[in-house]
């Protein structure tokens, strides 16, 4: 088996939609630098995503210099956003959690309207480092975490998603695999690990950087969403209801809490710290 490394890096600007899979990324307390700093609520300010909307799958962001966005998604021509500088803020939730955000203004609201067929807006987390506390009995006092669903980073491993797609390829819904590690949004990769082993880490190091294994990763009715099409079918959640159910949760995946600063390559050694 190959030394442990960093695999991939993947980025998603806007929560739901898809992004790049950078070379590099800057690791920030609360994330990656410019990992979901952007998110659609809809018009009570609740979150929306592949959940509720599966063709946002279809659509893709990319982070431009200074904050801002360029969006894609089919049928609707480019778009453009400038991260806002009004500091006028409007509580929107993530889960349950109410989060000031700045909003981006009407042009993102009609484009992302027009392409979802919903009232909605698109907001910008200004401010991670004070705007949305870690709520969790992982972690420390003062964690912060960005638009992501709880935790700063999620990392997978190949050798699990290997295991995992034996395992469908034995079940009732064989057609569907095997499954590519997109349906899972991780930010990052890594590959040489046994299978399943993250779910006994508890310190990592990819490159220079520490991270706490914080909670393993529950997953939901999105790992079920063809990325590429935006059909749903009925796995992996059929499979990990029968191999990965712990309690009334289905795991795949471990969530990361930066411990540390820095840059991360792709092909950096990723080291088990305990």
């Amino acid at each position: 088996m190959p030394k442990p490394a960093l695999q991939s890096i993947h980025l998603y600007p806007v929560k739901a939609l898809a992004g790049p899979g950078p070379g590099e990324a800057v690791v920030e307390p609360w994330g990656l630098a410019g990992d979901r700093r952007w998110m659609l609520v809809d018009a009570a300010g609740r979150m929306i995503t592949q959940r509720q909307q599966r063709t946002l799958a279809l659509a893709h962001a990319e982070a431009l210099p200074g904050g801002g966005l360029r969006c894609t998604a089919p049928g609707r021509e480019p778009l453009t956003v400038e991260a806002p500088v009004s500091g006028e803020t409007v509580p929107v939730e993530v889960w349950k959690d109410e989060v000031e955000a700045v909003p981006a203004g009407p042009a993102a609201a009609a484009w992302f309207g027009g392409y979802l067929g919903a009232e909605c807006r698109l907001v910008y987390l200004d401010a991670p480092e004070k705007r949305r506390p870690l709520a969790s009995d992982w972690g420390a006092p003062g964690d912060t975490v960005s638009f992501a669903d709880g935790f700063p980073l999620l990392l997978t491993t190949t050798s699990s998603l290997d295991a995992l797609n034996s395992l469908v390829a034995q079940g009732d819904h064989a057609d569907e695999g095997p499954l590519p590690m997109n349906r899972f949004r991780p930010n990052v990769v890594v590959d040489g690990t046994a299978p399943w082993a993250e779910d006994d880490w508890r310190r990592v190091r990819i490159g220079t950087v520490d991270f706490e294994a914080a909670e393993p990763s529950a997953r939901c009715v999105v790992t079920t969403t063809d990325q590429c099409t935006a059909e749903r079918g009925k796995e992996p959640l059929r499979t990990l209801a029968r191999h990965r159910r712990f309690g009334d949760r289905l795991l795949f995946g471990r969530n990361l809490i930066p411990r540390g600063v820095g840059t991360i390559r792709v092909g950096d050694p990723f080291e088990i710290l305990g």
